[in-house]
Parts: C-alpha cells; structure tokens; sequence
C-alpha cells in the first residue's frame, strides 16, 4: 500500500482524555453562572492609646472584591470542562481593620476558555466578548468596590465619625459561552464525502471514519503539512437538506467554518448525481448566511479510485457545470492529487491574506521632506 509523501504535522491541541484513556465528548456551547467578589466594609474605630484619651478616627476601608475574567488559551479546543463545573465566584474584599489598616483586595477568577470563543448573555443573542487571539482577556464580571472606613469621614465638623460605609454588592449573571473554532480552512460536503478520510490522510487527526452517514458527530481539527509551510484544517459534520432549520447534526457546526480563508468543498464520485450534491450544501451555507458562500472554494471529487475513466469524465463535467469553476480529482486512501488539492487551497488562503493586509504606501510616491 503506498505512502503518503507528505510528513504529518501533530494535531493541536490534543483532545482531552479522562481517566479510563477514551476521548471526550466535544463540547461547542456551555452555560455558566459567575459572581464577582462583593467590597468589604469600612470599619469604625478610634484610636486607643495610653495617655491618649480621646484618639482620632481610624477605621481602615475595606478591599475591593475580585473581578472575574475570561482569558482565550491555546491548548483547548472544547469547552467539555464547563459541563462540569458551571459556578464560578471571586473572591469577596476583605473588611476593613483599626489603626487605619484596610483590606486586601479580593482574588480574581479567570476562566480559561478554547481561542475563538464568544461569550454571550444570558439570552444567547447579546454578544459580550469574541476571543479571537491567544491570551486575549475580557472583564466580564467587575468585583465591587470596597467601603470606606470612619477616618475617611473626619472633618473639622465631626472629629468623631461612627459610620462607614458597607461595600458594594458583587455583578452576577449567568452567561453563555459559544465556541466557533478558528482553523485556515474548512472542509464541508454531504456526509461520507470523505471529508474525514482526507484530514486523517494529511494530518495526524484521528477522526472516526465508517461507511455510514454521520461518521463525525463533532469537529476535527488537523494540522497539514506541505511545502515547508502548516495549515489547519477543520473538518465538520456532513450537511444534509434542511440543515440550517436544524435537520440532522450539521447546522450548529457550521459556525466553526465561519471563520476560515477557504472551504474545500468534497463531493463524492459515488453520488448518483454529483450536482444536486454540490447544490445541496451551497443552499444550506446560503440558508445559513454568515458569509460562507462568499468565501473562496476549492471544489475536489472525492473518491475517485472508485470509477472508471469515463464514469470520471461524466461526473467532472456535470459537476463543473453545475458549480461554474474547475473541479480536482481527489482519492485520499490512494493519496492521489493530495498534495494538488493542499496547494491549491494554500493559494487562496495567501490570496485572502494578501487582500485583508492594509495597504502599503509605494515608497517611490513618498514627499520629499523640505
């Protein structure tokens, strides 16, 4: 059986494993409750010392209360985590002391989350916070702030306050966090397309593959190697009709493409009709919206070990028709033209790059200085 000439790149990250050493569920949508850290109180307290018989006010403020935080990471690619633990709650500010010593400020929480989440109030619809970049943070839940103790009040009216002030209540609300993962290109088409077959062929990926509609139940992530240069591939559930009402498994996976430069878009050789394939998928993007009909496409007929020559020949031309652009000849477990269809989809993500770079002044038009 022949090799495939390419090296295979690891897959980032790894998926998390639990205890007895099976993979996890992937996790693309959590719900969680958090609750910033309430100020400390003031306090009231006079000064008391030998001799002294009528010491000044010095009550301490109290510490702020903790903040609570959203940090997009690297190493995770699902938010499985959160089916787990859903509370999380800073610290409360500790309350002010006499001799004029305040609190400590209370400990912040930061939530860890996958690069590429959005974070979204309680009605799932208000967009708080899209992490797009690693080690981007957001305050989400700001700690109150502490009271101020008796000394703060003295004044040339009141020598002797004894009041102070409570701190300020801590901000909890229940938010939704909504994973969309962030890869160079995407691969959609009709379940057992062989979208699957072909990450697992160019990366280290190891999705599950079977003859079987809705082999993938969650989204992969590969990372492909090819002329010296990476690329990650994202690989999500197979579409079927009606997808974007919800039918089948494919219409909440979809967002996980939005973010790519380019779409591969596999139809399989074994398709009675290549080209209500194709149209089938390009609806249901179309139905989706977000821009992923707009975004380039590489068009490959997979599986193509499995026809003859002229069975080939028919089935490229109706598919060309039918989608109005070149369509390659793709086998994964024969790794025909897998270095072709890698290139080409390299071409178009260093187009869409070159075309999202800001402008650059030709240095030949510059003023001269006087």
């Amino acid at each position: 059986m022949p090799t495939s000439p390419y090296p295979s790149g690891p897959i980032s990250p790894k998926p998390c494993r639990n205890k007895t050493g099976t993979s996890m569920k992937f996790l693309d949508q959590a719900k969680i409750y958090i609750k910033s850290g309430a100020g400390g109180a003031g306090c009231v307290s006079f000064h008391r010392e030998k001799y002294v018989e009528f010491g000044g006010p010095d009550g301490g403020d109290g510490g702020n209360g903790g903040d609570v935080w959203a940090e997009a990471v690297s190493n995770l690619n699902t938010l499985i985590d959160y089916r787990y633990q859903q509370h999380f709650k800073a610290k409360t500010g500790v309350h002010g002391m006499g001799r004029n010593r305040h609190g400590a400020r209370g400990a912040d929480v930061t939530i860890k989350v996958p690069t590429g989440t959005q974070i979204f109030e309680e009605d799932n619809k208000t967009l708080i916070a899209d992490l797009t970049e690693e080690g981007q943070r957001v305050l989400i839940a700001k700690g109150g702030s502490g009271g101020h103790g008796n000394a703060r009040f003295k004044s040339s009216t009141n020598q002797a306050p004894r009041h102070a002030n409570p701190g300020l209540p801590a901000d909890e609300r229940t938010i939704w966090l909504r994973l969309k993962l962030i890869a160079d290109a995407g691969i959609v088409g009709l379940p057992n397309a062989g979208k699957s077959t072909f990450l697992s062929t160019v990366s280290a990926a190891k999705p599950k593959i079977a003859d079987y509609p809705f082999t993938t139940l969650h989204p992969n992530l590969g990372v492909a190697n090819i002329d010296g240069r990476t690329l990650v591939i994202a690989d999500i559930p197979g579409l079927i009709e009606g997808a974007h009402d919800g039918a089948g498994i494919g219409d909440r996976f979809l967002g996980h493409v939005e973010r790519t430069r380019v779409l591969l878009h596999l139809v399989s050789a074994q398709e009675e009709d290549v080209a209500a394939a194709y149209e089938t998928v390009r609806r249901e993007m179309e139905a989706y919206g977000h821009g992923l009909t707009d975004k380039p496409q590489v068009l490959a007929l997979s599986q193509v070990d499995t026809l003859d020559e002229q069975e080939l020949a028919e089935k490229s031309e109706e598919l060309s028709k039918a989608s109005g652009s070149d369509v390659l000849h793709l086998s994964s477990s024969t790794f025909h033209n897998i270095d072709l269809v890698l290139r080409a989809m390299l071409e178009q993500i260093d187009r869409m790059k070159a075309l999202e770079a800001p402008d650059t002044p030709d240095p030949r038009w510059q003023p001269i200085a006087t």
